[in-house]
């Protein structure tokens, strides 16, 4: 499924806007290629510069640092999802079969492609599992807060906040769930590829049993059944 859309970035995340030249959208395409293939704590500009034929000082041209950076491409991603889920839902009028569809959503790479962008969603879901929490887990967490650097993590957590909420009503912690099922569905991934003694579908590493988990815990909280498909 093709889904043509205009994701427009918080300006306060770069210099130059990388969509702008084909050397921006280079540097965003592969550095996700190397953050997800040596992790953002290996990861330098002149890694990338390296990578793309470049210079640093082309790439400071476009970011502040490296932190910028991954703040811009797991924002993306977030963006997308969000983009990704109103479309996957957008004919269903049950809430909990929309609340269904949401977690078989999380559970795997999205499918839904944007026209014309080639970056690599596989790495780009890698990327936001391993190492999504490093953008607010750090001391510049308040400031850029206040530059609303992580709007679309918010814009994308209130989405299914208000699905459980319209599921169930009377719950009282929608936004609470909403970014719990986030997290667990990149934190039990993760356990589950790495940590397997933390999960229960470890052994397997099976997607089918982490989407089922969620499920449990989604539906269980909210007090109702799970929809059949």
């Amino acid at each position: 499924m093709e889904l043509q859309v205009k994701i427009k970035m918080n300006e306060k995340l770069f210099l130059k806007d990388p969509e702008s030249s084909p050397l921006g959208k280079k540097i965003i395409r592969e550095g996700i290629a190397l953050i997800n293939k040596m992790g953002f704590e290996q990861f330098t500009f002149r890694k990338l510069a390296e990578k793309i034929g470049s210079t640093e000082a082309a790439i400071y041209k476009y970011f502040e640092n490296k932190q910028r950076l991954l703040i811009y491409i797991v924002t993306w991603y977030w963006t997308l999802t969000e983009y990704s889920i109103i479309l996957s839902t957008a004919s269903i009028t049950r809430a909990d079969k929309k609340l269904a569809t949401i977690i078989d959503h999380l559970c795997r790479p999205a499918e839904t492609q944007i026209a014309g962008v080639d970056y690599d969603r596989l790495a780009l879901y890698h990327i936001v599992i391993s190492e999504s929490n490093k953008i607010y887990l750090n001391k510049e967490v308040n400031s850029n807060n206040k530059n609303q650097m992580f709007k679309p993590y918010k814009d994308l957590c209130g989405r299914i906040a208000g699905i459980l909420s319209e599921a169930n009503p009377k719950f009282k912690y929608p936004r609470s769930l909403a970014s719990t099922l986030l997290e667990m569905s990149h934190t039990q991934y993760f356990f589950m590829q790495h940590l397997p003694s933390l999960t229960d579908f470890g052994k397997e590493k099976s997607i089918d049993h982490l989407r089922e988990y969620l499920k449990h815990i989604i539906f269980s909280s909210l007090h109702l059944k799970i929809p059949l498909k």
